[in-house]
């Protein structure tokens, strides 16, 4: 560990800096219990219902307008997603609807920055042939490839 105050090395486990005696903040203790993590089928069905409502919001903005429709289908669900995970919400409406959240790994709301990443991160799931979200089965918070780049939890609200 670094010490804030003198910028001198000390051991990972002091509570004190060994070189200029500050006392160290505790770590922050997580609030996700092992039991909250939500499960797969809820996260599935939560996607079910967003592809549903991103496919008729994009139908609609689209309908008559080619140009526009190529770019309201790629920046639409990154916006909407990123958007309503990184409110107060934290959860689309599918998630919302199945009483998940997404959060950081302390528990703690992501940025937009954060959302962004994790919606582009699903991308990579997909492309190895849906082995990114299949991996959710066999980790212990249940966190798929996205979840893994991305440093977040899907919890039960």
């Amino acid at each position: 560990m670094i010490c804030p105050n003198c910028g001198k090395q000390s051991d990972d486990r002091a509570k004190y800096c060994q070189a200029c005696g500050l006392a160290f903040q505790p770590a922050a203790v997580s609030t996700v219990t092992a039991g909250s993590y939500a499960s797969i089928w809820a996260r599935f069905v939560a996607l079910v219902i967003d592809a549903i409502i991103v496919a008729v919001a994009s139908g609609i903005v689209t309908t008559g307008t080619f140009g526009v429709g190529v770019v309201v289908t790629f920046v639409g669900p990154w916006l909407y997603e990123a958007f309503m995970l990184s409110s107060e919400w934290q959860a689309t409406v599918g998630k919302r609807a199945m009483n998940i959240v997404v959060t950081g790994m302390d528990g703690t709301r992501i940025s937009f920055a954060r959302a962004t990443g994790r919606h582009f991160a699903k991308y990579l799931s997909a492309f190895i042939l849906g082995v990114g979200f299949i991996i959710a089965f066999f980790t212990a918070r249940r966190q798929a490839l996205h979840d893994l780049i991305a440093d977040t939890l899907v919890v039960n609200r």
